[in-house]
């Protein structure tokens, strides 16, 4: 929301030497949050300029820029015209445009742009004729802004500019607009109104509330008004979709008439932009009181109005001339007896009744709808508006006939039209409910005391009604206020208004006993592990297509076979929830390669969907509503397991060059190796025989289980056509392992071995196999054999030649024995090496070669 000092100062006494910066930091202190602080971003000459010659001149690349000659009066210092470069057409000789002279300064995008004199198209250009966006008044960059234009109808004003006349509060570009961002529970603050009402509390400034007076002037309903009927028969959380509907009628209304310079400048400042005089002052009163309206064209509306939800079927085309399918929760305004939708409630009218050129009586609604079913409505047809924003949020329902008032005064007096004296205003909004609270609750729960005097008063001061009973309060909230509805909420706003800065800071003890489960132990040592093995830790999108499956060389069909597709994905190209980590991961290795790092090291930890049968739809309940214990067990058959994966890449150099000599690329052996220590970490077991898994490459993949066979996942290098559909460095590897699997075999009680003294004894044997049998079977055979002082095996020499004949290799491994009581012997060793290797004989028809 932004907020305009000027105009905040209209309801609450801001200081005159109150900055914007300052009033940022008094908002802060009451809670809301700075989103930044707004000027018009120029400093320097900008002066009005009268256009006295445009020549155009076509240039060799296509473009036609114009020389042009401005009258920017004495501001040059010489009384000469300007000579001036511009690109933009929209304009002729004699029009007054905006010139920024040199020396000036604009604030853009890319950070402050001095203007200077400069050798451009083959003329000095002196200064630029400025577009709306360049000054940050605007949108428009595609044309130049033309004063003659902008203010036409506004005579006397015209009159007053000549050439060298001080553009900066002209445009508003001398004052100050401060920016903060509404959080869902204070939608209040979506407005002026609500903003000065939080500095009040934050400064003690006086606040002059804008609706007291407007509701006093405002006439009392009548029976001779537009017919209107509540008609809502599906309601929200026992409530009706619309409880109170206003409606005003203005007649003879000029709609070209030009909307007051002041209004449109305030707009504008606000970050609207200025269309016509009665969306102007629907807007306006919006952007000040907090009340969204809404302009009928009266000759098109044919009564009664009846506001009631869809029926099956109906469609609506709305202002952004879309044609919309109704759904039969969405909330309508309709007329001819609720035969025609006009709009839909709390988000957008429809382009039949339209206020247009030809409109001369305008219907004002002013109404209160249930912010579930604005926000349902909004979502369900992606139409998020100014209006339905402050809806769903919740609109002050006492606020409508002061809103409907207000727009109607500004109708009047701008626009020439007449007030009919009939006013129509149906339906009884709830009041708020009573909370009842202790006056020491506050104290309780924030740890600061609070007098019972100092609570009553800070409630009071937001506008609730206190009376008190002993040592107990009863609070109605104000009619602005539907986030109230607990005592807690009553804590925090007493908090807040004491002032959050005399809370004091203290870290709590944590109770005994606490810490991280086993499984968030888990998750920590394997993302340590692997930052230790030199890998960087990534967030993916979890969201992916049908294409990147089949770009992974996996079955599609079966894939999203197993996926859960969403109802709103953010991307039409990215539908589906992933059913593996590597499918999104390749996204992250790509665009770093794309930026310049070749050696790269990634992993990530993240849940994937694994979907069992069909996709099913799990029931909703309303917000606030506890849902049954049937309703949740539904919810939860609904929801597709999801396990929980770890998952890496490398491509690039491993090992890199440099002047201690050449580097190593990244290979099979590397991922191997991340699995032995992430094995070695979680003192779990794992076991890797070749595999062919996709979407690794069939003769460099590995499969990796449990001891008891159980499947964790695959490693390998990636299989060179992916690794070309999905554009990734040649050669790169990685591999995903089942996170809940290892975390399960993490929970076995590890077993401490006590440190022997005695001396270890190794021996090497050399066994040849035939070239299909795996490495991993002729360790598991040898550590079977050898018996329980085997210490260790490790493989250190492959052979392959003729020495040993084709089809067969010879794997040399060094045993290293220890006993727990002894020193052992040459004979003994020899003797427990002859058994490991007849037990590989046995197992994998291994023959010890001499």
């Amino acid at each position: 929301m932004r907020v305009p000092v000027d105009w905040l100062r209209e309801y609450v006494a801001v200081p005159e030497d109150a900055t914007g910066e300052a009033i940022a930091a008094s908002l802060v202190a009451v809670g809301l949050e700075e989103e930044g602080l707004h000027t018009g971003g120029v400093t320097g000459p900008l002066v009005v300029g009268r256009v006295l010659t445009r020549e155009p001149e076509p240039q060799k690349n296509g473009r036609t820029i114009n020389w042009c000659t401005v009258d920017v009066g004495d501001a040059n210092g010489t009384g000469e015209p300007q000579g001036i470069v511009c690109g933009a057409h929209n304009f002729e000789p004699g029009d007054l445009v905006v010139v920024i002279l040199p020396g000036g300064v604009l604030t853009t995008p890319q950070g402050p742009l001095e203007v200077s004199a400069r050798r451009t198209y083959g003329h000095v250009s002196a200064g630029m004729i400025c577009s709306e966006r360049e000054l940050g008044i605007g949108d428009d960059h595609d044309g130049i802004l033309v004063l003659t234009r902008r203010f036409a109808g506004d005579d006397e004003l015209l009159a007053s500019l000549v050439p060298g006349t001080d553009a900066l509060p002209l445009l508003g570009l001398d004052r100050e607009t401060v920016e903060v961002n509404v959080t869902p529970d204070r939608g209040y603050c979506f407005s002026v109104r609500g903003v000065a009402r939080e500095y009040s509390h934050a400064t003690g400034a006086a606040f002059t509330d804008p609706a007291l007076a407007l509701a006093a002037t405002a006439p009392e309903p009548t029976d001779g008004g537009f017919e209107v009927v509540l008609a809502d028969e599906s309601p929200i959380r026992e409530r009706p979709g619309c409880d109170r509907y206003v409606a005003r009628v203005v007649r003879g209304l000029d709609v070209s008439a030009p909307t007051p310079r002041w209004m449109a400048t305030r707009l504008t400042e606000a970050g609207m932009r200025p269309i016509s005089l009665p969306v102007d002052v629907t807007n306006y009163v919006m952007l000040g009181l907090g009340q969204p309206l809404h302009a009928f064209d009266l000759a098109t509306l044919e009564a009664p109005i009846v506001v009631r939800r869809a029926r099956s079927g109906e469609r609506i085309t709305t202002l952004d001339d879309a044609d919309r399918a109704l759904d039969t929760g969405d909330l309508l305004i309709t007329d001819r007896g609720g035969e025609r939708p006009v709009a839909i409630a709390g988000v957008m009218g429809g382009a039949e009744t339209e206020v247009g050129s030809a409109t001369r009586d305008v219907l004002i609604e002013a109404a209160h709808f249930e912010p579930v079913s604005v926000a349902r409505s909004a979502r369900r047809h992606k139409l998020p508006s100014e209006a339905s924003r402050r809806f769903e949020r919740g609109v002050d329902p006492a606020l409508a006939a002061a809103a409907a008032q207000l727009a109607v005064e500004l109708l009047v007096e701008h626009g020439g039209g007449v007030a009919d004296p009939d006013v129509t205003d149906v339906g009884s909004p709830a009041a708020p409910e009573p909370v009842t609270m202790p006056l020491s609750f506050p104290s309780r729960v924030v740890g600061v005391h609070y007098g019972p005097n100092e609570v009553t008063s800070i409630l009071e001061a937001i506008g609730a009604g206190v009376t008190r009973e002993g040592d107990t309060v009863v609070v109605t909230p104000p009619t602005w206020r539907p986030d109230l509805t607990t005592a807690e909420d009553l804590v925090e706003e007493v908090a807040r208004i004491h002032g959050y800065e005399r809370i004091p800071s203290i870290v709590p003890s944590p109770p005994g006993g606490a810490g991280l489960t086993h499984a968030q132990r888990v998750r920590r040592t394997v993302a340590t592990t692997l930052a230790g093995q030199g890998l960087s830790e990534i967030w993916s999108a979890p969201f992916v297509g049908a294409d990147r499956y089949e770009a992974l060389g996996l079955d599609p069909d079966a894939e999203v076979a197993r996926s859960v597709r969403l109802a709103n994905p953010l991307s039409d190209e990215a539908p589906l929830m992933r059913t593996r980590l590597l499918a999104t991961m390749v996204d992250a290795l790509r665009r770093n390669v794309a930026r310049g790092t070749r050696d790269v090291g990634i992993f990530e930890l993240g849940l994937v969907v694994d979907l069992e049968g069909e996709q099913r739809s799990a029931p909703t309940e309303d917000v606030g509503v506890l849902p049954s214990p049937e309703v949740l067990a539904a919810i939860r058959a609904a929801v597709p397991r999801q396990p929980r994966h770890v998952a890496f890449l490398l491509a690039g150099d491993r090992d890199r060059a440099g002047w201690w000599g050449e580097g190593r690329a990244a290979d099979v052996s590397d991922v191997l190796e991340v699995v032995r220590v992430l094995g070695e970490a979680l003192a779990v077991e794992v076991v890797t025989v070749a595999s062919g898994e996709a979407p690794f490459h069939p003769g460099r993949c590995a499969a990796v289980s449990l001891a008891d066979g159980t499947l964790v996942g695959h490693v390998g290098e990636l299989h060179p056509k992916v690794v070309a559909a999905l554009g990734l460095p040649a050669r790169t590897v990685g591999g995903e392992l089942d996170l809940d699997v290892l975390t399960a075999a993490a929970e076995a009680t590890v077993q401490a071995r006590t440190l022997v003294a005695f001396p270890m004894a190794q021996s090497d044997v050399a066994l040849v196999v035939d070239e299909a049998v795996p490495a991993a079977r002729v360790e598991a055979a040898l550590r079977s054999g050898a018996g329980e002082t085997l210490e260790s095996v490790a493989l250190f020499d492959v052979y392959r030649g003729d020495q040993v004949g084709e089809g067969r290799k010879s794997l040399a491994y060094r045993l290293t024995f220890r006993a727990p009581d002894r020193t052992l012997t040459t004979d003994e060793v020899s003797t427990l090496r002859d058994a490991a290797a007849r037990a590989a004989g046995d197992a994998v028809g291994a023959v010890q070669r001499t």
